[in-house]
């Protein structure tokens, strides 16, 4: 049983480059934003449990694959038109020589893309902050926690913190 209001999200690097799905499913709050792979838990499951077996479904990759998986924060995602959700937040890489294993994905197209150009994607505001606490000028190596409101697509308000 799908549990609406619990999500993980993992962002792979390899190399310079970090793993995305680009939505496509019609009627998705997320269509044509570009994401980390992840999705809703189901029961009983704990969060390593529910992104390693969201990785397997939306991209076919393995958790033996993966190096440096950590539970990174914990993001609070509050909306006028969604219900609240609260998004476990996870880090890994692979090796450079890492390929896609050929799989499509409902939900989507999974795409590398350069870390210096996640910004430009189409994406929601508060990842632009949740990335600087990722991968750059606010890197948090410890845990993070993110409160973000939105009122349509706009970020409204923003709380963050680096535990």
């Amino acid at each position: 049983m799908r549990i609406e209001n619990l999500t993980t999200l993992i962002y792979i690097t390899r190399g310079s480059d970090c793993l995305f799905i680009r939505k496509t499913r019609k009627g998705d709050m997320n269509l044509d934003k570009y994401l980390g792979i992840g999705g809703h838990f189901e029961s009983d499951e704990s969060p390593e449990e529910c992104v390693l077996r969201e990785l397997k479904e939306e991209a076919a990759i393995e958790a033996s694959s993966l190096n440096d998986f950590r539970y990174r924060g914990l993001i609070t995602f509050i909306s006028s038109e969604y219900p609240t959700e609260y998004m476990h937040v996870f880090s890994a890489s692979v090796p450079l020589s890492f390929e896609l294993p050929e799989q499509a994905c409902d939900e989507g197209e999974l795409c590398w893309v350069p870390l210096s150009d996640i910004k430009d994607l189409p994406i929601w505001e508060g990842d632009k902050i949740m990335f600087d606490y990722l991968f750059g000028e606010s890197a948090c190596s410890s845990f993070f926690t993110m409160k973000f409101r939105y009122e349509g697509d706009r970020l409204a308000g923003h709380e963050e913190k680096c535990w």
